[in-house]
């Protein structure tokens, strides 16, 4: 399965980056540069909604904690929004729970962001 992206900007700062498929080896360059261009656009608050993704693996997660970080030296923020159980199993596996805010709605999301939709 292919890994799907769909960015919308909000106001100033703010984007949401809806991401659905599979992230993995092979897919999650596409969405690094997705991340990498909001940034260099100086969108630096962002919602991440993982509500459509269906795999994760290392690789994805290594990047969304380098997208994380990315955003952080540019004194942002990257929040995470609806993962599948499964999903979210993976962030609590590995601890990233305590790095990330993670969200069960869009809504709560951009609130933390201050952003609106």
């Amino acid at each position: 399965m292919e890994l799907q992206i769909k960015v919308r900007e909000l106001e100033e700062s703010a984007a949401v980056v809806e991401v659905a498929g599979e992230a993995d080896l092979y897919t999650t360059p596409k969405l690094k540069d997705a991340v990498v261009d909001l940034i260099a656009q100086g969108r630096t608050r962002l919602a991440v909604n993982l509500a459509g993704l269906d795999y994760l693996d290392s690789t994805g997660l290594g990047v969304l904690v380098g997208s994380f970080k990315r955003v952080r030296e540019k004194g942002g923020t990257l929040v995470l929004v609806a993962p599948q159980p499964r999903i979210r199993k993976v962030f609590e596996i590995t601890r990233l729970v305590n790095v990330f805010d993670i969200f069960d709605s869009e809504e709560q999301a951009l609130k933390s962001l201050g952003a609106g939709g």
